[in-house]
């Protein structure tokens, strides 16, 4: 038996803002709806299904593994609206990227405090 992630709660203040950003920012489309989540689908069949959180959201870590010319776009959008980011996840080195494992990444977060990251080469893979 193959197990594989298929998807994964992201409590958010505002699902619809949540999972507009992130579309926004990773380049992918519109976000369905699924119940009573709003719900980003990856291009490897796993889903971010953003739900409202009524208390205070406790932020997490998502990284996403993207190509060159994607990290290029994402990257642009990133600089584009101004958001801070960082080299590192201790957000030590900001305004930088790494070429850990001879590519590249970069740090940054969403409206809800969650850390983002996006990765040209998994970790260990360089």
């Amino acid at each position: 038996m193959v197990v594989q992630l298929n998807h994964t709660i992201v409590s958010v203040r505002d699902k619809h803002e949540a999972a507009r950003f992130f579309a926004e920012i990773l380049g992918l489309p519109e976000p369905g709806s699924y119940g009573p989540f709003r719900v980003l689908e990856l291009a490897n069949g796993v889903s971010l299904d953003f739900a409202d959180d009524h208390g205070s959201v406790v932020p997490r870590h998502y990284a996403f593994l993207v190509d060159n010319a994607e990290f290029d776009e994402i990257f642009g959008r990133i600089k584009h609206r101004g958001l801070e980011y960082w080299a590192d996840p201790f957000r030590q080195r900001s305004g930088e990227i790494n070429h850990n494992d001879g590519g590249r990444g970069v740090y940054w977060q969403d409206p809800n405090g969650h850390l983002l990251e996006i990765i040209t080469v998994p970790y260990g893979g360089g």
